[in-house]
């Protein structure tokens, strides 16, 4: 017997296209939730069992826990613009924690909570944003305030909503002595885990306890962000990204290149409706490596929406993604540089177990003064100990020069107090990361090759460019500075001599540094250097003066009182009072005149200098009040 086919009604036919056309239209919502200042060290998922942390681990049974995450930069500014543009940081010039002036992206760049806006996205933010590119807040979001919300939007729109939990920033460690001896805390002061490379004091004691009460509240704020998803029907529409905003917050953690300041928390919840544009289990580890730069083209893969070429990251979620090509990811790309008045130089690469650290600077002990860091009391206790030599090995290395390169293990030695880099067994690892790490920075023109205050004055209004177009000095300045890594100095002392004396501005910087770097080591090549000392250009009379004052061949100080005099830029000002506070807290040591070093007022980061040396900062001008009409 045939069967006979009934036609369906006409409005039936409709209805169903409708509805498929519906669901092939919906798109998925994004939700981050951010704490801010902590890495991985900090949280029951990673191994703190004295951290719990209900909501963020109700998410992860859910979703997806990231073990390897990484937000590229230590620090706020740098790590949230590398968030938003999918860029790193020394490629596109906003590598400097507070920026001196605010880097312009290249063209066929937008953040890409603009690029989600313009495809019809609802974008909210609550409220922080510390970008250090120019940027138009209203390009960028619906809406950036405290009220800020989902809640918002037009009927229907999908929706982006980003909101940064201040609960655990560094500032909530800022107590006092007494605040300290009278509070009562949630965590026993007696179950935390002391890092090896602290004191274990009672200040240092409270101060971790006090941190992991701040975690959960951190929880419990997030937790309040889901119930309402929930309560509004979202939750099995949106993907929720739960991450730290960078490494911190206890001391050499936030701002410094190693796992404490770098190894962020992430989890990612899969909802329902959209678990098919994922090819991990809900519930599962990730073990492949992840930055900060992936984390925008992984928002846009999952909304259907093309990444710009431009971004340096790769999605890890969304169609198309395996989940073992991701877990094969095995390297991340580290960098800190300025933090507040503080200078630095640190390039880190993470590649299995291994991290590698390039110390372009480590004649700059870590401890070096950052007046916001020393408000807190473990760190000026911390300090204090060191002067008085009551710190072993490990607790005393923030205090002392760092070598040129560094290797951990960081499954051996999770904090990092065990450099192998001059061990005959790792010596194949060693020269492999450098090679890779050289790479990595070729390739992007990293752009801390020159000076901040070069940067200032003629990079940041184009800094793709300009890196393109100097590929070849940042290479040969890479290739200077490299010569810090050969084992004897008889060796590379003709080619530094050269460049010493190259008509490149930057060649003759990176000698100079290298030098510095390579210490008493370096020596013979002392009355090449004092030639630099009336150079042009005043950063190369810095880099020579430093030099010359670490192995004592000169008194820094008139080729220092002199930069400052006659420089016209806060940039320039900052990166001299650098040296000037090295030479004046670590060996050799010198007394600095104030009245000398306080001629000429200067701004930006500098008076951050000045109250170090006892100079009250100007008050600031009082604003007429308008006359009402």
């Amino acid at each position: 017997m045939k069967s006979v086919r009934i036609p369906l009604p006409l409005w039936l036919v409709i209805a169903v296209a409708l509805i498929v056309n519906l669901q092939a239209a919906k798109r998925p919502n994004f939700v981050f939730v951010i704490s801010e200042d902590n890495s991985i060290h900090y949280s029951s998922l990673y191994g703190n069992k004295v951290a719990a942390m209900p909501a963020i681990e109700k998410l992860a049974s859910q979703g997806l826990i990231f073990d390897h995450a990484f937000s590229c930069s230590p620090v706020c500014s740098v790590a949230r613009s590398t968030l938003a543009t999918g860029m790193y940081a020394p490629r596109g010039g906003f590598q400097y924690h507070r920026k001196s002036e605010p880097a312009t992206l290249p063209k066929g760049l937008k953040p890409w909570s603009q690029i989600l806006k313009e495809a019809g996205y609802y974008t909210a933010n609550n409220a922080k944003t510390d970008y250090n590119f120019v940027h138009n807040i209203k390009e960028l979001w619906n809406e950036s305030s405290r009220k800020a919300s989902w809640r918002n939007r037009p009927d229907g729109a999908p929706f982006f909503y980003m909101q940064s939990f201040s609960t655990s920033h560094e500032g909530q460690l800022h107590f006092s002595e007494k605040t300290m001896a009278t509070e009562k805390l949630n965590t026993a002061k007696k179950d935390v885990a002391i890092a090896p490379y602290h004191p274990d004091t009672p200040t240092f004691r409270h101060t971790y306890a006090r941190y992991h009460d701040k975690i959960k509240a951190v929880d419990a704020q997030i937790g309040n962000v889901v119930k309402q998803l929930e309560a509004d029907g979202l939750l099995e529409d949106t993907f929720i990204f739960y991450f730290g905003d960078h490494g911190g917050v206890l001391p050499r953690g936030k701002g410094y290149a190693y796992e404490s300041g770098l190894h962020v928390p992430l989890v990612v919840r899969i909802p329902k409706n959209f678990k098919d544009l994922v090819d991990f289990s809900p519930g599962r580890r990730v073990n492949g490596f992840v930055e900060f730069v992936d984390l925008g083209p992984t928002v846009l893969k999952l909304a259907g929406i093309k990444a710009p070429k431009l971004m340096d990251g790769s999605a890890f979620l969304g169609q198309g993604v395996s989940a073992k090509e991701v877990n094969s990811r095995d390297e991340a790309f580290g960098h800190a540089d300025r933090f507040d008045e503080k200078y630095d130089l640190v390039r880190t690469l993470r590649v299995g177990r291994f991290m590698y650290h390039r110390n372009f600077q480590g004649y700059y002990p870590d401890s070096l003064q950052n007046n916001y860091r020393y408000r807190m009391l473990a760190y000026e206790e911390w300090r204090t100990l060191w002067k008085a030599g009551k710190l072993n090995a490990a607790q005393s290395q923030f205090f002392e020069r760092r070598s040129a390169e560094q290797l951990f293990d960081i499954e051996a030695d999770p904090h990092q107090v065990k450099d192998l880099a001059k061990d005959p067994k790792y010596a194949a690892t060693v020269k492999q990361l450098r090679a890779r790490l050289s790479e990595r920075m070729r390739e992007i023109n990293d752009l801390s090759i020159f000076p901040e205050s070069e940067q200032v004055q003629n990079i940041l209004s184009n800094p793709l460019g300009y890196g393109n177009q100097n590929s070849r000095t940042v290479a040969r300045c890479l290739a200077i500075a490299d010569l810090a890594l050969e084992p004897a100095f008889d060796k590379v002392r003709d080619r530094m001599k050269r460049a010493m004396n190259s008509k490149n501005d930057w060649e003759r910087y990176w000698a100079l540094m290298t030098c510095a770097t390579i210490g008493r080591a370096a020596k013979p090549l002392a009355n090449e250097a004092k030639k630099r000392l009336k150079d042009e250009n005043l950063m190369v009379r810095l880099r020579a003066a430093e030099f010359l004052g670490i192995i004592g061949s000169i008194d820094p100080r008139e080729t220092l009182y002199s930069i400052i005099t006659e420089s016209g830029s806060n940039d320039e000002v900052l990166l001299a009072f650098n040296g000037i506070v090295m030479f004046k807290d670590f060996e050799p040591s010198f007394e600095f005149d104030v009245k000398r070093l306080t001629a000429v007022k200067r701004g930006g980061q500098v008076p951050r200098r000045y109250e170090y040396f006892g100079v009250k900062p100007a008050p600031k001008p009082k604003q007429k009040r308008k006359a009402r009409k």
